[in-house]
């Protein structure tokens, strides 16, 4: 569904992205992962035609984004992070409108039951004015025009900015029910628990490129995994093979372990006869800091110094112009 390779972007001296290579299969949810200013809405710009490369290649349905947007949009729906919307139509007026530049009968019954449903679930008043609406509402419209159309592929930017938890769950269950029926959905987000509940695949960008992409399972190799239990009589604890940074707190002994080694050590905490045994594998979080700790001790995440320099020249450019 969508394919880059080498994948650049510049923005006068700043580079943007540098040789990201993403792929997006049938019936994938796949996390796009990453802090502001690494490269996610770039490659987002691109994948829908809003922009043009500067090198490498991207690829959506085999087909080049910026020359045939308008064919491939017939295809793909997409929902921005930051929703604008047209003052005086109404909310109704606005879904119906971006629904017939995808191509669809709005006068059918299919789509006005489809796009009933929708209002219904996100608890979404379709008759108030645009000027009237607050963020999540303005989400909210983006997300009911996607949902009501049916797509092979879903390109979603932080899509659930704006929702409260209950709208957060609505808008998980027609992920997955987009799902079923077989797109692909490219979901950039920051909010770490929704990528984790929904994503098939994680790919993790930093300054303009990927520096890992698998399943969960597979990325959690990468850190360790926390163990805790109720501290045994006579400390015997303190020989677990493998144990890293333990230490022994309120009556309980905790350390880590590499995420791939712990069923080897399950043998061991049987021999010790442990109770209250508690297993906490990494978070995407976790994973995320892996990547980004040092950017963020730093106080500007996945942003190298060169890009950084570069972007304070560009602003003092344009102050200048």
């Amino acid at each position: 569904m969508v394919r880059t390779v080498g994948l650049q972007k510049n923005y006068g001296r700043v580079r943007a992205l540098d040789g990201l290579d993403l792929s997006v299969s049938a019936g994938e949810v796949h996390g796009f992962l990453g802090p502001n200013g690494a490269g996610k809405s770039t490659t987002i710009r691109i994948l829908l035609g809003l922009a043009r490369p500067s090198g490498g290649r991207a690829e959506v349905f085999d087909r080049d984004p910026w020359n045939d947007a308008a064919k491939l949009h017939r295809r793909i729906a997409s929902v921005p992070g930051d929703v604008s919307l047209w003052p005086n139509l109404t909310g109704g007026e606005i879904i119906d409108l971006l629904a017939r530049l995808r191509g669809a009968d709005t006068r059918s019954a299919d789509y006005r039951s489809e796009r009933d449903r929708l209002a219904q679930a996100f608890q979404f008043d379709p008759r108030k004015k645009g000027r009237s609406y607050s963020k999540g509402n303005r989400q909210k419209v983006a997300l009911i025009a996607a949902f009501s159309v049916a797509a092979e592929l879903y390109i979603l930017d932080e899509p659930t900015s704006g929702l409260d938890p209950l709208m957060e769950v609505v808008f998980r269950e027609e992920v997955e029910r987009v799902r079923f029926q077989g797109a692909a959905v490219l979901l950039s987000s920051h909010i770490l628990s929704e990528v984790e509940q929904l994503c098939d695949r994680v790919s993790i960008i930093r300054a303009g490129r990927i520096v890992d992409s698998g399943t969960l399972a597979e990325l959690r190799h990468l850190t360790s995994t926390e163990i805790s239990f109720v501290e045994p009589p006579g400390g015997q604890a303190l020989d677990v093979p493998g144990a890293v940074d333990l230490e022994v707190s309120g009556g309980r002994v905790r350390f880590t372990a590499p995420s791939d080694g712990v069923s080897a050590l399950l043998p061991e905490l049987a021999r010790l006869g442990v109770t209250g045994l508690r297993i906490e594998p990494p978070t995407l979080e976790t994973l995320f800091l892996h990547h980004y700790g040092d950017d963020l001790a730093s106080g500007s995440p996945g942003v190298d110094p060169a890009t950084r320099a570069g972007r304070r020249h560009a602003r003092n450019a344009a102050g200048g112009a």
